[in-house]
């Protein structure tokens, strides 16, 4: 009996595999592949150009420190900017938070969007008042907009294709110039374990130093992600993550956020404790291997 499976290469012939029962959607848009599986152990599954952006089953750890990290940072985040995000997780966790008032949401692949709402209808929440959704270039957005944001949240996958310009330093600049003056940033950074990324976040980390008073990275786990380990950036004009009225604020609100399944006060202090090799990343330099191709297929066995 022929059973497929869908397998993502990091590096070399190491990677991930997933047991695959069918495909739902497959559709190349004019940016990139956008697919969905349905896979035996994880629920549905959504890739971009062969790389894994989310499945049912692990997208909370990723959604929810995407987002509660910096919100709860913030004192009062009332409108959201987020750049990415077209399957509706991170907007979905971010208008959970009373304060919100407006979450402007810029994805560039509209493919993403259908594919999302139509496959994964608990990831997101589309129909939310507070959701408005721009199909267009995140890049040029932050460029041109006039609005001021409490909180930008940068959910791109990884740093190729429409998504490269995502980790330019030009693209953090206009951010910071359409912040708010408590305004807060937070980006997710790729994995520590994949060392072609190394350059990357050490050059992204440098910028944020750069440009506001915090800058942190912070870890989560995510199972379908290369390697387990991830990593996210924050920076801010004023608030430091970790002050204890930042916990306190997390603590106190926690409740009112309904039930999450991975943020919790303390998880949001140790995720700031830092490996050695990681720190070092960041702080002194990265590799100078050339990032490989994230490339995947699925086949009969």
């Amino acid at each position: 009996m022929s059973s497929l499976q869908y397998n993502e290469y990091y590096h070399q012939r190491t990677g991930l595999t997933v047991g695959v029962k069918r495909q739902l959607f497959s559709r190349q848009s004019p940016w990139q592949r956008v697919e969905v599986f349905e896979t035996d152990s994880w629920g549905n599954l959504l890739t971009i150009d062969g790389m894994v952006m989310l499945s049912e089953k692990d997208e909370f750890v990723y959604h929810e420190m995407l987002t509660h990290v910096g919100l709860f940072t913030h004192p009062e985040p009332g409108n959201i900017l987020i750049i990415g995000g077209g399957d509706g997780g991170t907007a979905r966790e971010v208008m959970k938070h009373p304060s919100v008032q407006r979450v402007d949401l810029v994805e560039i692949d509209e493919t993403v969007v259908e594919a999302s709402r139509q496959f994964l209808p608990e990831v997101g929440d589309f129909d939310n008042p507070k959701l408005n959704l721009i199909i267009g270039d995140g890049l040029d957005y932050v460029k041109a907009t006039s609005r001021r944001y409490d909180v930008i949240i940068v959910d791109g996958s990884d740093p190729v294709g429409p998504a490269e310009g995502l980790f330019s330093r030009e693209f953090y600049l206009n951010c910071h110039s359409i912040l708010t003056g408590s305004g807060i940033l937070v980006a997710q950074t790729e994995s520590p374990w994949v060392s072609s990324y190394h350059d990357g976040m050490h050059q992204l980390y440098q910028t944020l130093t750069n440009l506001f008073r915090h800058a942190h990275l912070y870890l989560c786990y995510i199972p379908l992600y290369p390697s387990g380990m991830w990593s996210m950036m924050i920076a801010s004009r004023e608030e430091d993550p970790l002050d204890p009225s930042v916990i306190q604020r997390a603590e106190t609100g926690l409740s009112s956020l309904g039930e999450l399944h991975y943020y919790t006060p303390d998880v949001h202090k140790a995720a700031f404790a830092l490996p050695g090799f990681v720190n070092r990343i960041i702080t002194g330099g990265g590799s100078e291997t050339q990032p490989p191709s994230r490339l995947s297929r699925c086949r009969e066995e």
